[in-house]
């Protein structure tokens, strides 16, 4: 059996978000769809997974809320359900950046097609920012974009007010362009640049997996693998899987090299975490390992195989 993981998001008004829960979470638990999905003012974001049938009819119900007749969506494959329970959640915003009151759904920079997209970012007067985490970035990126090295999205506001003061204010402001995995957090990055007086503001439309989907390997300007909050930890062109694991101690991913390490125990540890571990964190998370490998033996979900992260953040 073949399950749909669907993740999504949406920036647009909802006046009372509480009143959407009950009957989004009942109709997911009634379909025995399972994932996240935060509900705020500001809109949807999540990713649920569930029977190809399950997933369609939520997201028809979720298409029918005001504003979300279209959705950012992509879509991946799981043999094996990737998400322990189902959450609906209220929360401030659907990606925490911490900046105000931003209206992304009004006040968005300028979408940039992935056609479109190796151009812009060519331009001599183009700063190109990668808005994900430190993490992220390090296994993958555009060639010559700059890494904030943040480990949340929450840091960014800090950061780009830091940089901001490295231009030249003699010169003209440069435009800018961000990109992200799937387009939420850099289209909540532009709205938040344009507050800060920004006009000239970019970003790639559906994001990462869009350009890697959509664009020919030998014309694209991506370098290395995206990591995704799946099981599939990270993709290639054509949304191809990647040499990625995750760390099932600190949930980062561990390539190649990292795997060959010494300080690399399957389920337990990776070069990152190894030293931050005690004997006894150790043996708890073998022991886990160990229950999640007898589980699947026996073809039952076991919350140890479940991935850690469901939205960015």
């Amino acid at each position: 059996m073949s399950f749909r993981v669907a993740a999504l998001y949406r920036f647009t008004t909802f006046e009372d978000p509480a009143a959407l829960r009950g009957p989004l979470a009942a109709l997911c638990c009634g379909l025995g769809v399972k994932g996240t999905l935060l509900l705020a003012r500001e809109g949807i974001n999540g990713t649920i997974a569930g029977t190809p049938e399950a997933v369609d009819r939520v997201l028809d119900h979720i298409r029918a809320l005001p504003g979300c007749r279209t959705l950012e969506l992509k879509f991946a494959q799981a043999p094996t359900p990737p998400f322990h329970r189902m959450k609906v959640r209220i929360k401030r915003e659907i990606v925490t950046l911490g900046a105000g009151d931003l209206d992304p759904a009004a006040n968005a920079g300028t979408y940039v097609e992935p056609d479109d997209w190796n151009a812009l970012i060519a331009r001599d007067d183009v700063v190109v920012i990668d808005t994900r985490n430190a993490y992220e970035a390090a296994i993958g990126s555009f060639a010559g974009a700059i890494d904030p090295k943040t480990a949340s999205f929450s840091d960014f506001p800090a950061w780009f007010r830091a940089f901001r003061q490295t231009w030249d204010p003699a010169a003209p402001p440069p435009k800018v362009a961000m990109f992200c995995t799937g387009g939420i957090r850099c289209e909540k990055s532009t709205a938040f640049l344009k507050s800060e007086g920004i006009k000239q503001v970019f970003h790639l439309k559906g994001g990462i997996l869009n350009y890697l989907e959509t664009t020919p390997a030998q014309d694209s300007l991506w370098r290395g693998e995206c990591f995704v909050f799946d099981e599939r930890v990270a993709v290639g062109h054509g949304l191809a899987p990647g040499t990625h694991d995750l760390c099932r101690g600190c949930r980062m991913p561990v390539g190649p090299e990292d795997r060959a390490s010494e300080h690399f125990i399957e389920g337990v540890a990776c070069p990152a975490c190894f030293e931050a571990r005690d004997d006894e964190a150790k043996a708890r998370y073998a022991e886990r390992h160990r229950q999640a490998a007898r589980a699947r033996e026996l073809g039952i979900a076991h919350v140890g195989a479940v991935m850690g992260r469901e939205t960015p953040d």
